[in-house]
Parts: C-alpha cells; sequence; structure tokens
C-alpha cells in the first residue's frame, strides 16, 4: 500500500521529523485562499504546489510549481486539476490529479563546489541480508537508482540491528559521512532515529525523505535547519490491519480498479502490459507461467492467483478481470490441483463462457483458450470441460506447462 506525499508529511512529523507546514487542495476554487494562508503562516510569498499522485516525475511533468501570488496559484491549480499527469513512472495515459499540496517554500543552502544541500534518506529491507537498512546520499533530489548505478560510491548502508534498530553511534557516523557539520549533525541523526522506528512502528516496506535539505543560516540558526520536504512511503499490506490510521489513508482512486475488484474475490491480481490473460493456482506457479509464456515469445497480460481455496464464483470473476482488458488477446490457465479442485476451475471456466459478454453483444470466449489441468479431481475436470465443448469453441487443452505456452503463444501470434 502506498500513501501519497501530504499523508507521508503528516506521518513523518508525528514521529518529530521536522516538515514545512502545507495544506490540501481539491479544487481550483480553493487555491488562492490556500496560498494566501500558507504565504502567511510561514510569513514568505513563496509557495510549492504540488500534484498528488503515487508515481514519481511530477517535477519534469510541470506537476510541481514554484508560485509567488495568489494568482500564479490559481494558474498551477488550473493547469495541474485539469490535465493528467503523463512521467516516466506513468506510462502515456498518465494518471489524473485530485489532489494538491499547497506548502510553504523553502530556501535551500548553497553547497561548496557548487549544488544545494540536498540529501536522500531511506529506510528499507536488503533481501541479501534480510535485514532492515538505512540508505543516505549527498545527492539527494535525483532519481537514487540512477545513482546507485552510476555511482555506488555515493551511497552509504548502515544494517539496522534486528531488535535493538539503528543505534545513536551509527546515526551520527552517517551524519559525520553526509558532511553534516556543527547542530546539523545531532538534527540529521535525530531524523534517521525517528525514520528507523516510524518505518518499524507502522510496519512498512520503505521509508523515504528525498530531499532532506539544509536552510540557509540564520542568527538564530547559525547552521541553518535540517528539513524533510518530501516524503514516500510504502506499507506492508499483510500488517495494515493492525494500523487503522494507515488504513485510514488508503485512496482507491490511485489504485487499478481490476486489482481492487479481484481483491474482493480474495484473488491476488496485477495489471501487466501483454496480451496472454493467465490464470493460475499459486504464487510461484504464476511466476513460472509468466517466465515460460516469455521464452515461447508471448507477453503476459497479468498475474492472476486463484489461490488454493477460491470458489466457483471467484475463478468466473477472474474470467471477467482478464477479460476486461481489451489487450487481451489469449488466456492460458494453468491448474495444478492440490486444495483447488480441476473440477472447480472446469465449472468456473464454463459459467465464466455463458456469462461474458462480448463488445458486439454476443456471450462466450472469442479468444484462445488453453487449458492446462493437472491434480486433484482432474478426470473430472478435464470432463466438464470436453462436455462444454459447445460452449467452449476456443478451447485447446494442454498436456503439459510447456506445451500450453506454446499453444497460446501460437494462438495469439
Amino acid at each position: 500500500m502506498k500513501i501519497h506525499e501530504y499523508q507521508g508529511r503528516q506521518l513523518l512529523a508525528s514521529f518529530g521529523i521536522p516538515v514545512p507546514a502545507g495544506t490540501l487542495v481539491e479544487s481550483i476554487e480553493q487555491a488562492a485562499t490556500t496560498y494566501k494562508q500558507v504565504a502567511a503562516e510561514s510569513g514568505s510569498d513563496l509557495v510549492v504546489v504540488k500534484a498528488q499522485v503515487h508515481a514519481g516525475g511530477r517535477g519534469k511533468a510541470g506537476f510541481v510549481k514554484l508560485v509567488r501570488s495568489a494568482e500564479e496559484a490559481e494558474k498551477a491549480a488550473r493547469f495541474m486539476l485539469t490535465n493528467r499527469m503523463v512521467s516516466v513512472q506513468t506510462g502515456p495515459e498518465g494518471l489524473e490529479v485530485t489532489k494538491l499540496l499547497f506548502a510553504a517554500g523553502v530556501d535551500i543552502a548553497d553547497r561548496s563546489g557548487g549544488g544545494k544541500e540536498e540529501f536522500y534518506l531511506a529506510v528499507t529491507t536488503d533481501r541479501a541480508t534480510r535485514r532492515n537498512i538505512l540508505i543516505a546520499s549527498r545527492q539527494g533530489g535525483v532519481d537514487i537508482e540512477q545513482v546507485a548505478h552510476d555511482t555506488p560510491e555515493a551511497i552509504i548502508k548502515e544494517p539496522l540491528h534486528p531488535l535493538m534498530g539503528l543505534q545513536p553511534h551509527q546515526a551520527r557516523r552517517v551524519a559525520f559521512d553526509l558532511g553534516f557539520k556543527g547542530s546539523q549533525i545531532n538534527q540529521a541523526a535525530k531524523i534517521m532515529a525517528a525514520l528507523a522506528k516510524l518505518f518499524e512502528a507502522k510496519d512498512c516496506t520503505l521509508a523515504e525523505i528525498n530531499p532532506l535539505i539544509i536552510t540557509p543560516g540564520t542568527a538564530t540558526h547559525p547552521d541553518g535547519q535540517v528539513l524533510a520536504i518530501d516524503a514516500k512511503f510504502s506499507f506492508d499490506d499483510n500488517a495494515t490491519f493492525r494500523h487503522k490510521d494507515i488504513q485510514a489513508m488508503f485512496d482507491p482512486t490511485e489504485e487499478n480498479p481490476a486489482e481492487l475488484r479481484a481483491q474482493r474475490f480474495g484473488l491476488s491480481y496485477i495489471a501487466l502490459d501483454g496480451n496472454i490473460g493467465c490464470l493460475v493456482n499459486g504464487a510461484g506457479l504464476a511466476m513460472a507461467t509468466m517466465d515460460i509464456v516469455k521464452l515461447h515469445g508471448g507477453s503476459p497480460a497479468n498475474f492472476l492467483d486463484v489461490g488454493g481455496s477460491a470458489t466457483e464464483e471467484a475463478v468466473t470473476e477472474a474470467f471477467s478481470i482478464i477479460l476486461s482488458d481489451h489487450n487481451v488477446k489469449g488466456v492460458m490457465v494453468n491448474i495444478f490441483g492440490g486444495i483447488m479442485r480441476c473440477d472447480v476451475i472446469a465449472a468456473g471456466i464454463i459459467n465464466a463462457a455463458t456469462k461474458h459478454k462480448n463488445p458486439d453483444g454476443s456471450t462466450g470466449f472469442k479468444v484462445p483458450l488453453v487449458v492446462r489441468l493437472e491434480g486433484t479431481n482432474v478426470d473430472a475436470g478435464r470432463k466438464l470441460l470436453a462436455d462444454a465443448k459447445s460452449s467452449l469453441p476456443t478451447l485447446q487443452p494442454a498436456t503439459d506447462l510447456t506445451d500450453a505456452a506454446m499453444k497460446v503463444c501460437k494462438a495469439v501470434g
């Protein structure tokens, strides 16, 4: 599960991490008034307007703007709320923007040697060591993946103790290595410690601040202030039941409607960009199915795991979800029956075929359907499909996984 930046800022603030003040805007009419409010509270006419979507690349797409008047704020809001945001992370179809964050603009101190004092900070899980890890870099404000690829030496990694978490001496060492000085060191170390605690307390899979910045020095803060400007969070879906506050942040408008529909029936579905729909039982078998489809020249349109205890109704819904994707030109069913019975799958296939409506108003499957069944009640399942041949004219039975993949790839060309 992901949340918006404005919600991430709220989480940071609740754990004592300093963030600039901000207000949520959901209409063009709110823009001018909100700008005046944020500017008055911050004592500066500089306000940043940021689209709230679950995708990066907002700045380059023109969906992060600095404004210095109510008129500029209204113009920025109108542009963002009436245009879809297209970036490298959204695909050509882009994303609709319905929420904006109006936040106080912050001056960033200049870095000796050029550039601004911007840093990257995150806590995530290192699968190689099976430990949570703090990741930091002086090269904040840019794609950290590109930094890691081009200059891996610029990435600092500090493993967290499984029981005690990030220790104070670790946080201070990272702060020194990042180049913080004077009072900045304690500020940065406290932020790192708080971020690590937040990550653990809320069952995050990623807790990221990018950029973490230093403001220019003032009379009251000679070394400047260390502030979190942007936040990105992901949470373990299997643990959100423990966090009602996180559940309340879920925004269904940012999710794929088909994936939400699948969840209601206990199906694990992820839309992909191929043209061969896959219906499989078991996550590992689903991954193997997609791999073998690719091996034989095909392209999977989805990951769909019906699980081990899906009902006939759920299987019918699974087909409906797969075929609602207009890119699907063929469907491959790969079932190895253990708890899941092959006759239940077969009944679901037949039921789906009789209920599915095509764009021309007819019912039944118009795309090639390749079915491989093995395991519990396989003979009963195969008999059901054979007896229903009239309602399944596109059905091709397969003897094994390779046979199924070859047949469906050939059928869709």
